[in-house]
Protein backbone atom coordinates (compact mmCIF):
# COMPACT_ATOMS: atom_id res chain seq x y z
CA UNK A 1 0.00 0.00 0.00
CA UNK A 2 1.54 3.25 -0.83
CA UNK A 3 1.95 6.10 1.40
CA UNK A 4 -0.06 8.91 1.23
CA UNK A 5 2.04 11.90 1.22
CA UNK A 6 2.02 15.38 3.46
CA UNK A 7 -0.98 17.50 2.26
CA UNK A 8 -0.84 19.31 -0.90
CA UNK A 9 -1.97 22.22 0.68
CA UNK A 10 -0.12 24.50 2.93
CA UNK A 11 -1.91 24.35 6.36
CA UNK A 12 -2.13 28.72 6.50
CA UNK A 13 -4.26 27.57 3.32
CA UNK A 14 -6.72 25.15 4.72
CA UNK A 15 -10.42 26.21 5.79
CA UNK A 16 -11.55 25.72 9.32
CA UNK A 17 -12.62 22.03 9.67
CA UNK A 18 -16.23 23.39 10.71
CA UNK A 19 -16.28 25.10 7.46
CA UNK A 20 -14.83 22.03 5.68
CA UNK A 21 -17.89 20.09 7.68
CA UNK A 22 -20.44 22.61 6.37
CA UNK A 23 -19.24 22.35 2.98
CA UNK A 24 -19.62 18.45 3.12
CA UNK A 25 -23.32 19.08 4.18
CA UNK A 26 -23.91 21.62 1.28
CA UNK A 27 -22.31 18.98 -1.28
CA UNK A 28 -24.02 16.15 -0.18
CA UNK A 29 -27.20 17.85 0.53
CA UNK A 30 -26.78 18.43 -3.70
CA UNK A 31 -26.25 14.88 -4.70
CA UNK A 32 -29.29 13.55 -2.45
CA UNK A 33 -31.85 13.54 -5.21
CA UNK A 34 -30.05 10.90 -7.42
CA UNK A 35 -30.98 8.11 -4.90
CA UNK A 36 -33.66 10.03 -2.57
CA UNK A 37 -35.64 11.63 -5.26
CA UNK A 38 -35.67 8.24 -7.42
CA UNK A 39 -39.00 6.93 -6.85
CA UNK A 40 -41.15 10.33 -8.03
CA UNK A 41 -39.50 9.22 -11.63
CA UNK A 42 -40.17 5.71 -11.86
CA UNK A 43 -44.10 5.92 -13.64
CA UNK A 44 -43.21 8.45 -15.87
CA UNK A 45 -40.01 6.43 -17.04
CA UNK A 46 -42.46 3.71 -17.37
CA UNK A 47 -44.86 5.16 -19.42
CA UNK A 48 -42.14 7.14 -21.71
CA UNK A 49 -40.17 4.09 -22.70
CA UNK A 50 -42.81 1.30 -22.70
CA UNK A 51 -40.45 -1.23 -19.90
CA UNK A 52 -41.62 -3.11 -16.63
CA UNK A 53 -41.13 -1.86 -13.01
CA UNK A 54 -38.30 -4.64 -12.96
CA UNK A 55 -36.12 -2.90 -15.87
CA UNK A 56 -36.49 0.97 -14.18
CA UNK A 57 -35.41 -0.44 -11.01
CA UNK A 58 -32.49 -1.39 -12.32
CA UNK A 59 -31.29 1.76 -13.08
CA UNK A 60 -31.81 2.57 -9.19
CA UNK A 61 -29.70 -0.80 -8.63
CA UNK A 62 -27.13 0.05 -11.34
CA UNK A 63 -27.07 3.41 -9.67
CA UNK A 64 -26.42 2.11 -5.88
CA UNK A 65 -23.93 -0.35 -7.15
CA UNK A 66 -21.25 2.03 -9.14
CA UNK A 67 -22.50 4.59 -6.03
CA UNK A 68 -20.97 2.26 -3.83
CA UNK A 69 -18.95 -0.38 -5.20
CA UNK A 70 -16.45 1.76 -6.75
CA UNK A 71 -15.77 4.11 -3.06
CA UNK A 72 -13.22 2.17 -2.31
CA UNK A 73 -11.11 2.92 -5.44
CA UNK A 74 -12.19 6.37 -4.75
CA UNK A 75 -11.96 6.67 -1.24
CA UNK A 76 -8.36 5.63 -2.21
CA UNK A 77 -7.10 8.36 -4.08
CA UNK A 78 -8.94 10.93 -1.94
CA UNK A 79 -6.65 9.86 0.57
CA UNK A 80 -3.77 10.25 -1.93
CA UNK A 81 -4.77 13.21 -3.59
CA UNK A 82 -7.10 15.27 -1.04
CA UNK A 83 -10.99 15.87 -1.74
CA UNK A 84 -10.83 19.12 -3.43
CA UNK A 85 -9.76 17.64 -6.78
CA UNK A 86 -11.78 14.72 -6.15
CA UNK A 87 -15.32 16.49 -5.42
CA UNK A 88 -14.57 18.71 -8.25
CA UNK A 89 -14.35 15.68 -10.50
CA UNK A 90 -17.55 14.20 -8.87
CA UNK A 91 -19.30 17.47 -9.37
CA UNK A 92 -19.27 17.18 -13.09
CA UNK A 93 -20.41 13.13 -13.12
CA UNK A 94 -23.06 13.96 -11.24
CA UNK A 95 -24.33 17.19 -13.14
CA UNK A 96 -23.97 15.10 -16.39
CA UNK A 97 -25.73 12.21 -14.95
CA UNK A 98 -29.56 13.40 -14.75
CA UNK A 99 -28.80 15.61 -17.57
CA UNK A 100 -27.89 12.25 -19.37
CA UNK A 101 -31.10 10.62 -18.28
CA UNK A 102 -32.76 13.57 -19.04
CA UNK A 103 -31.90 12.98 -22.81
CA UNK A 104 -32.18 9.22 -22.62
CA UNK A 105 -35.05 7.66 -25.27
CA UNK A 106 -33.65 4.12 -24.40
CA UNK A 107 -33.61 2.16 -20.89
CA UNK A 108 -29.95 1.35 -22.01
CA UNK A 109 -28.83 5.01 -22.80
CA UNK A 110 -31.08 5.89 -19.26
CA UNK A 111 -28.81 3.04 -17.59
CA UNK A 112 -25.52 4.41 -18.81
CA UNK A 113 -26.22 8.22 -17.61
CA UNK A 114 -27.64 7.42 -14.54
CA UNK A 115 -25.07 5.15 -14.04
CA UNK A 116 -21.81 7.87 -14.56
CA UNK A 117 -23.95 9.85 -11.89
CA UNK A 118 -23.77 7.18 -10.01
CA UNK A 119 -20.21 6.75 -10.04
CA UNK A 120 -19.80 11.03 -9.34
CA UNK A 121 -22.35 10.34 -6.04
CA UNK A 122 -19.82 8.22 -4.90
CA UNK A 123 -16.86 10.21 -5.27
CA UNK A 124 -18.83 12.97 -3.29
CA UNK A 125 -19.87 10.61 -0.74
CA UNK A 126 -17.31 9.24 -0.15
CA UNK A 127 -15.23 11.90 0.16
CA UNK A 128 -17.46 14.14 2.64
CA UNK A 129 -17.88 11.19 4.94
CA UNK A 130 -14.03 10.86 4.99
CA UNK A 131 -13.12 14.11 5.57
CA UNK A 132 -15.47 14.48 8.49
CA UNK A 133 -14.10 11.02 9.51
CA UNK A 134 -10.36 12.78 9.58
CA UNK A 135 -11.38 16.23 10.82
CA UNK A 136 -13.21 15.48 13.38
CA UNK A 137 -12.02 12.08 15.79
CA UNK A 138 -13.24 14.29 18.96
CA UNK A 139 -17.10 14.22 17.71
CA UNK A 140 -16.74 11.27 15.29
CA UNK A 141 -20.46 10.01 15.53
CA UNK A 142 -21.91 13.03 15.76
CA UNK A 143 -19.83 14.98 12.94
CA UNK A 144 -20.06 12.28 10.45
CA UNK A 145 -23.97 11.74 11.45
CA UNK A 146 -24.50 15.64 10.18
CA UNK A 147 -22.25 14.75 6.78
CA UNK A 148 -24.69 11.69 6.57
CA UNK A 149 -27.57 13.54 7.58
CA UNK A 150 -27.55 16.04 4.66
CA UNK A 151 -27.67 12.94 2.27
CA UNK A 152 -30.74 11.78 4.08
CA UNK A 153 -32.26 15.04 4.34
CA UNK A 154 -31.01 17.05 1.38
CA UNK A 155 -34.42 16.10 -0.74
CA UNK A 156 -36.63 17.20 2.04
CA UNK A 157 -35.72 20.62 0.38
CA UNK A 158 -36.18 19.89 -3.01
CA UNK A 159 -39.14 17.24 -3.49
CA UNK A 160 -41.68 19.84 -3.52
CA UNK A 161 -40.39 22.02 -6.36
CA UNK A 162 -38.93 18.63 -8.10
CA UNK A 163 -42.23 17.00 -8.07
CA UNK A 164 -44.09 20.18 -9.07
CA UNK A 165 -41.39 20.98 -12.32
CA UNK A 166 -42.08 16.83 -13.16
CA UNK A 167 -46.14 17.34 -12.80
CA UNK A 168 -45.93 20.27 -15.56
CA UNK A 169 -43.10 19.82 -17.20
CA UNK A 170 -42.29 16.08 -17.39
CA UNK A 171 -39.34 14.29 -16.37
CA UNK A 172 -36.85 14.68 -18.96
CA UNK A 173 -36.89 18.62 -18.20
CA UNK A 174 -36.66 18.15 -14.66
CA UNK A 175 -33.41 15.86 -14.78
CA UNK A 176 -31.92 18.27 -16.96
CA UNK A 177 -32.45 21.43 -15.07
CA UNK A 178 -31.77 19.73 -11.53
CA UNK A 179 -28.56 18.34 -12.80
CA UNK A 180 -27.06 21.38 -14.03
CA UNK A 181 -28.33 22.83 -10.20
CA UNK A 182 -26.54 19.94 -8.12
CA UNK A 183 -23.40 19.40 -10.03
CA UNK A 184 -22.76 23.61 -9.58
CA UNK A 185 -23.71 22.96 -5.90
CA UNK A 186 -21.15 20.47 -5.89
CA UNK A 187 -18.29 22.45 -7.78
CA UNK A 188 -18.59 24.89 -5.16
CA UNK A 189 -18.67 23.21 -2.08
CA UNK A 190 -15.65 21.37 -3.56
CA UNK A 191 -13.49 24.83 -3.18
CA UNK A 192 -13.45 24.72 0.71
CA UNK A 193 -12.43 21.13 1.23
CA UNK A 194 -9.01 19.77 2.33
CA UNK A 195 -7.64 16.87 4.32
CA UNK A 196 -5.32 17.53 7.52
CA UNK A 197 -1.93 17.52 7.61
CA UNK A 198 -0.36 13.95 8.38
CA UNK A 199 -0.60 13.52 11.89
CA UNK A 200 -2.83 16.18 12.77
CA UNK A 201 -4.74 15.80 15.89
CA UNK A 202 -7.50 18.14 17.32
CA UNK A 203 -7.19 20.78 20.27
CA UNK A 204 -6.49 18.89 23.57
CA UNK A 205 -6.94 15.48 22.16
CA UNK A 206 -4.93 13.43 24.82
CA UNK A 207 -7.57 14.53 26.92
CA UNK A 208 -10.47 13.93 25.24
CA UNK A 209 -9.04 10.41 23.70
CA UNK A 210 -9.33 8.52 27.58
CA UNK A 211 -13.52 9.77 28.09
CA UNK A 212 -14.00 8.65 24.65
CA UNK A 213 -12.18 5.52 25.11
CA UNK A 214 -14.12 4.99 27.97
CA UNK A 215 -17.49 4.87 26.31
CA UNK A 216 -16.60 3.20 22.55
CA UNK A 217 -14.59 0.87 21.45
CA UNK A 218 -11.64 2.59 20.08
CA UNK A 219 -8.80 1.03 18.75
CA UNK A 220 -4.87 2.33 19.33
CA UNK A 221 -3.89 2.11 15.63
CA UNK A 222 -4.60 2.77 11.88
CA UNK A 223 -4.76 -0.17 9.52
CA UNK A 224 -4.38 0.10 6.17
CA UNK A 225 -7.24 -1.55 3.86
CA UNK A 226 -5.15 -4.86 3.86
CA UNK A 227 -4.76 -5.03 7.09
CA UNK A 228 -8.71 -4.59 7.67
CA UNK A 229 -9.89 -7.29 5.49
CA UNK A 230 -7.40 -10.24 7.68
CA UNK A 231 -9.59 -8.51 10.97
CA UNK A 232 -12.70 -11.01 11.92
CA UNK A 233 -14.72 -8.09 12.77
CA UNK A 234 -14.26 -6.43 9.53
CA UNK A 235 -16.89 -8.77 7.80
CA UNK A 236 -19.63 -8.99 10.58
CA UNK A 237 -19.80 -5.15 10.23
CA UNK A 238 -19.99 -5.96 6.06
CA UNK A 239 -22.74 -8.72 6.51
CA UNK A 240 -24.42 -6.56 8.97
CA UNK A 241 -24.60 -3.54 6.84
CA UNK A 242 -25.56 -4.93 3.78
CA UNK A 243 -28.71 -6.51 6.55
CA UNK A 244 -29.57 -3.53 7.64
CA UNK A 245 -29.03 -1.40 4.39
CA UNK A 246 -31.15 -3.39 2.65
CA UNK A 247 -34.75 -2.70 4.42
CA UNK A 248 -34.14 1.43 3.93
CA UNK A 249 -33.17 0.92 0.21
CA UNK A 250 -36.80 -1.23 -0.39
CA UNK A 251 -39.17 1.61 1.05
CA UNK A 252 -36.52 4.72 -0.75
CA UNK A 253 -36.72 2.62 -4.27
CA UNK A 254 -40.27 1.27 -3.71
CA UNK A 255 -42.74 3.58 -1.97
CA UNK A 256 -44.47 5.09 -5.02
CA UNK A 257 -45.28 1.55 -6.09
CA UNK A 258 -46.26 0.40 -2.68
CA UNK A 259 -48.27 3.82 -2.14
CA UNK A 260 -50.10 2.94 -5.93
CA UNK A 261 -50.73 -0.49 -4.71
CA UNK A 262 -52.29 0.45 -1.28
CA UNK A 263 -53.86 3.29 -3.08
CA UNK A 264 -52.58 5.98 -1.10
CA UNK A 265 -50.70 7.67 -3.80
CA UNK A 266 -53.24 10.19 -4.69
CA UNK A 267 -55.26 11.29 -1.16
CA UNK A 268 -54.49 14.87 -0.13
CA UNK A 269 -53.20 14.02 3.64
CA UNK A 270 -51.66 17.68 4.63
CA UNK A 271 -50.70 21.05 3.17
CA UNK A 272 -52.05 20.40 -0.07
CA UNK A 273 -49.63 17.57 -0.44
CA UNK A 274 -50.83 13.85 -1.05
CA UNK A 275 -49.82 11.06 1.24
CA UNK A 276 -47.01 10.02 -1.25
CA UNK A 277 -45.50 13.62 -1.51
CA UNK A 278 -45.51 14.19 2.35
CA UNK A 279 -44.54 10.62 2.92
CA UNK A 280 -41.56 11.32 0.89
CA UNK A 281 -40.69 14.75 2.14
CA UNK A 282 -41.16 13.77 6.13
CA UNK A 283 -39.06 10.38 5.18
CA UNK A 284 -36.26 12.44 4.10
CA UNK A 285 -36.55 14.69 6.56
CA UNK A 286 -36.33 12.07 9.34
CA UNK A 287 -33.93 10.15 7.50
CA UNK A 288 -31.62 13.11 8.12
CA UNK A 289 -32.06 13.91 11.56
CA UNK A 290 -31.72 10.37 12.50
CA UNK A 291 -27.94 10.26 11.66
CA UNK A 292 -26.49 13.37 13.89
CA UNK A 293 -29.24 12.47 16.37
CA UNK A 294 -27.61 8.49 16.69
CA UNK A 295 -24.39 9.71 16.39
CA UNK A 296 -24.47 11.45 19.47
CA UNK A 297 -26.18 8.93 20.94
CA UNK A 298 -23.59 6.04 20.06
CA UNK A 299 -20.26 9.29 20.91
CA UNK A 300 -22.10 8.44 24.15
CA UNK A 301 -23.70 4.84 24.91
CA UNK A 302 -21.60 2.87 22.10
CA UNK A 303 -22.09 2.19 18.79
CA UNK A 304 -22.93 -1.59 18.79
CA UNK A 305 -25.46 -0.82 21.91
CA UNK A 306 -27.37 2.05 19.77
CA UNK A 307 -27.40 -0.39 16.34
CA UNK A 308 -29.48 -2.63 18.71
CA UNK A 309 -31.64 -0.02 20.40
CA UNK A 310 -32.35 1.96 16.81
CA UNK A 311 -33.00 -1.80 14.65
CA UNK A 312 -35.21 -3.04 17.53
CA UNK A 313 -37.39 0.40 16.78
CA UNK A 314 -37.25 -0.62 13.07
CA UNK A 315 -38.79 -3.85 12.89
CA UNK A 316 -41.48 -2.98 15.27
CA UNK A 317 -42.35 0.05 12.70
CA UNK A 318 -41.80 -2.16 9.51
CA UNK A 319 -44.66 -4.36 11.18
CA UNK A 320 -46.90 -1.42 11.98
CA UNK A 321 -46.60 0.07 8.34
CA UNK A 322 -46.91 -3.81 7.37
CA UNK A 323 -51.10 -3.58 9.47
CA UNK A 324 -51.71 0.05 8.53
CA UNK A 325 -50.09 0.78 5.18
CA UNK A 326 -53.66 1.30 3.61
CA UNK A 327 -54.55 4.71 6.09
CA UNK A 328 -52.78 7.49 4.44
CA UNK A 329 -51.89 9.52 7.54
CA UNK A 330 -50.35 5.92 9.41
CA UNK A 331 -48.25 5.37 5.92
CA UNK A 332 -47.16 9.24 6.57
CA UNK A 333 -46.35 8.71 9.70
CA UNK A 334 -44.85 4.83 10.04
CA UNK A 335 -42.51 5.13 6.78
CA UNK A 336 -41.12 8.42 8.34
CA UNK A 337 -40.89 6.14 11.63
CA UNK A 338 -39.08 3.62 9.51
CA UNK A 339 -36.52 6.06 8.05
CA UNK A 340 -35.78 7.47 11.46
CA UNK A 341 -34.79 4.27 12.81
CA UNK A 342 -33.17 3.12 9.75
CA UNK A 343 -30.83 5.86 8.13
CA UNK A 344 -28.63 5.94 11.54
CA UNK A 345 -26.41 3.25 9.60
CA UNK A 346 -24.86 5.65 7.84
CA UNK A 347 -23.31 7.43 10.62
CA UNK A 348 -22.71 4.19 12.85
CA UNK A 349 -20.98 1.99 10.18
CA UNK A 350 -18.42 5.04 8.92
CA UNK A 351 -18.28 6.06 12.72
CA UNK A 352 -17.12 1.47 13.69
CA UNK A 353 -15.36 1.95 10.81
CA UNK A 354 -13.04 4.37 12.07
CA UNK A 355 -13.15 3.55 15.61
CA UNK A 356 -11.62 0.47 15.38
CA UNK A 357 -9.41 0.46 11.93
CA UNK A 358 -7.73 4.42 12.25
CA UNK A 359 -8.14 7.86 10.61
CA UNK A 360 -5.44 8.00 8.35
CA UNK A 361 -6.97 5.35 5.91
CA UNK A 362 -11.01 6.29 6.89
CA UNK A 363 -11.92 7.01 3.33
CA UNK A 364 -10.92 4.38 2.15
CA UNK A 365 -11.69 1.79 4.48
CA UNK A 366 -14.99 3.16 5.30
CA UNK A 367 -15.50 2.76 1.38
CA UNK A 368 -14.86 -0.94 1.58
CA UNK A 369 -18.06 -1.25 4.13
CA UNK A 370 -19.73 0.46 2.50
CA UNK A 371 -20.17 -1.42 -0.71
CA UNK A 372 -22.53 -3.20 1.50
CA UNK A 373 -25.26 -1.31 0.18
CA UNK A 374 -24.54 -2.31 -3.05
CA UNK A 375 -25.33 -5.55 -2.33
CA UNK A 376 -28.27 -4.69 -0.71
CA UNK A 377 -29.60 -2.89 -3.91
CA UNK A 378 -29.54 -5.53 -5.78
CA UNK A 379 -32.20 -7.11 -3.40
CA UNK A 380 -34.22 -3.82 -2.59
CA UNK A 381 -34.65 -3.44 -6.37
CA UNK A 382 -35.12 -5.37 -8.43
CA UNK A 383 -35.72 -8.10 -6.26
CA UNK A 384 -38.28 -6.91 -4.04
CA UNK A 385 -40.03 -5.72 -7.43
CA UNK A 386 -39.70 -9.21 -8.43
CA UNK A 387 -41.02 -10.66 -5.94
CA UNK A 388 -44.23 -8.44 -5.74
CA UNK A 389 -44.67 -9.08 -8.98
CA UNK A 390 -44.67 -12.88 -8.39
CA UNK A 391 -46.63 -12.61 -5.28
CA UNK A 392 -48.61 -9.27 -6.17
CA UNK A 393 -48.11 -8.67 -2.75
CA UNK A 394 -45.66 -6.59 -0.91
CA UNK A 395 -46.28 -8.29 2.48
CA UNK A 396 -43.21 -11.20 2.21
CA UNK A 397 -40.91 -8.07 1.38
CA UNK A 398 -41.95 -6.31 4.24
CA UNK A 399 -41.38 -9.49 6.39
CA UNK A 400 -37.74 -10.13 5.10
CA UNK A 401 -36.77 -6.45 6.59
CA UNK A 402 -38.13 -7.45 9.35
CA UNK A 403 -36.10 -10.56 9.77
CA UNK A 404 -32.54 -8.48 8.26
CA UNK A 405 -33.34 -5.99 11.47
CA UNK A 406 -33.85 -8.48 14.04
CA UNK A 407 -31.24 -10.74 13.08
CA UNK A 408 -28.65 -7.79 12.57
CA UNK A 409 -29.74 -5.35 16.12
CA UNK A 410 -28.75 -9.21 17.99
CA UNK A 411 -25.51 -9.58 16.02
CA UNK A 412 -24.33 -6.06 17.30
CA UNK A 413 -25.27 -6.41 20.65
CA UNK A 414 -24.19 -10.27 21.56
CA UNK A 415 -21.53 -10.40 18.63
CA UNK A 416 -19.84 -7.57 17.51
CA UNK A 417 -19.45 -5.42 20.70
CA UNK A 418 -17.46 -8.31 22.74
CA UNK A 419 -15.39 -8.85 19.26
CA UNK A 420 -14.61 -5.22 19.10
CA UNK A 421 -13.58 -5.38 22.66
CA UNK A 422 -11.22 -7.64 22.20
CA UNK A 423 -9.70 -6.28 19.05
CA UNK A 424 -8.93 -3.32 20.76
CA UNK A 425 -7.20 -4.60 23.85
CA UNK A 426 -5.28 -6.24 21.17
CA UNK A 427 -4.48 -3.03 19.67
CA UNK A 428 -2.63 -1.94 22.96
CA UNK A 429 -0.80 -3.94 23.38
CA UNK A 430 3.39 -3.32 22.55
CA UNK A 431 3.44 -6.19 20.24
CA UNK A 432 0.63 -5.09 18.01
CA UNK A 433 1.88 -5.34 14.20
CA UNK A 434 0.27 -2.38 13.14
CA UNK A 435 1.65 1.15 14.68
CA UNK A 436 -0.30 4.39 14.53
CA UNK A 437 1.18 7.57 13.10
CA UNK A 438 2.82 9.83 15.92
CA UNK A 439 0.63 13.23 16.24
CA UNK A 440 1.76 16.16 15.15
CA UNK A 441 -0.17 19.16 15.53
CA UNK A 442 -1.24 21.47 13.03
CA UNK A 443 -2.13 25.08 13.60
CA UNK A 444 -4.98 27.21 12.43
CA UNK A 445 -7.67 24.52 11.48
CA UNK A 446 -9.22 23.32 14.78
Amino acid sequence: MAVAPASLIHPSRIPNRWVQLLAGIVAMMAIANLQYAWTLFTKPIQAHLHVSLVAVQWTFTLFVLLETWLVPFEGYLVDMIGPRFMLGLGSIMVGLGWIGSGGAETIHTLYFWYGVGGVGAGVVYGGAIGNALKWFPDHRGLCVGLTAAAFGIGTATTISPVAHMLKVSGYQHTFIVWGMIQGVVVLASSLFMARPPVGWTPPDWKAKEAKIKAKVNTSAVSMTPWQMLQQPSFYLIYIMMTMLAFGGLVVTAQLNPMASSYHVDNIVVAFGMTALVLAITVDRILNGLTRPFWGWVSDHIGRENSIFIAFILEALAVYALLQLIGHPVWFVALSGLCFFAWGNIFSLFPAITGDLYGNKWATTNYGIVYTAKGVAAAFAGPGAAWLFAKTGSWTKVFWAMIVCDLLAAFMALLWLKPMAARAVRKSEQPSSVVNAAAPVKARGVA
